[in-house]
């Protein structure tokens, strides 16, 4: 969250910035806020590059913004690096913030989804349905 906005950046390497940022704000309130990574490509290891994809922001099931990344980070953040939530106490990921750069509002729950599958919200996909009908 900056300026009233979400955002989800990676450093990859220190040699690319990745960024992704919601193309509207975030109205005050309790709010279901997700990023989703699909992959386009595979990996090249090799060559020092993690999978392609397309990054995905959401505010309450809708997609608020969307990236095309065409190389991720390779295989990990390193011993500093990873994913935090609520202030970054390490380096920053991007100049665009200073450590600790502390979330101000409320986190009622954070959840990391890891395997692979595409999210799909039936509540969103219900109301759709209905509003078409």
């Amino acid at each position: 969250m900056q300026e009233g906005k979400l955002h989800y950046t990676q450093n990859v390497v220190s040699a690319n910035l990745l960024h992704v940022e919601s193309l509207e704000g975030i109205l005050p309130g309790r709010h279901l806020l997700r990023f989703e990574f699909e992959p386009t490509g595979k990996p090249d290891i090799k060559a020092g590059k993690g999978a392609a994809g397309c990054a995905q922001l959401y505010i309450d099931g809708r997609l608020v913004g969307q990236a095309d990344f065409a190389a991720t980070v390779p295989i990990t953040y390193g011993l500093s690096g990873g994913i935090s939530c609520g202030a970054d106490a390490g380096s920053p990921v991007t100049d665009a913030y200073r450590p600790p750069f502390h979330f101000t509002g409320t986190i009622y729950e954070v959840a990391i989804d890891v395997s692979g599958e595409l999210i799909q919200d039936d509540e969103a996909i219900t109301r759709a349905i209905l509003a078409k009908q």
